[in-house]
C-alpha cells in the first residue's frame, strides 16, 4: 500500500487546523477553526457565512468528532452543521458543546 502525504492549507492569522478526514476515495477534507466564527445566527446565515469564505460548515460527523477531541477549542454552546434532517429539509442538525448532545432544529 503507498501512503500519500497530506497536505495542510495555509492558515490566516487566527484559524487553528483540527482535523483532516479521508474518505473511501482518498478525497481529503481539513476542518479549520475559524478566527471569526458567527455565533447566535440562524442555519442559512452561518451556510452563507462559511461560504463566503470558501468553507463550509461541519457535518455531523465532524461535529462529534470534534467535540470528542477539540472540545476545549470550542465555546459551550451549540453550533450548526452543514447537514439537513433527512425527513425535513427546514431543519438542521446542531452540536452542543458543553454537553455532546445533538439535535435539529
Amino acid at each position: 500500500m503507498q501512503t500519500e502525504k497530506i497536505i495542510f492549507p495555509e492558515l490566516h492569522e487566527g484559524e487553528t487546523h483540527l482535523c483532516a478526514l479521508v474518505n473511501g476515495y482518498g478525497s481529503i477534507t481539513h476542518t479549520i477553526l475559524m478566527k471569526d466564527a458567527k455565533e447566535n445566527i440562524n442555519w442559512q446565515d452561518a451556510m452563507d457565512w462559511a461560504s463566503s469564505l470558501g468553507g463550509d460548515l461541519p457535518t455531523r460527523a465532524e461535529l462529534i468528532l470534534l467535540y470528542e477531541n477539540h472540545k476545549e477549542k470550542f465555546k459551550e454552546t451549540w453550533y450548526w452543521s452543514n447537514t439537513l434532517h433527512d425527513s425535513a429539509s427546514s431543519y438542521a442538525w446542531y452540536q452542543y458543546f458543553n454537553y455532546g448532545h445533538q439535535d435539529n432544529w
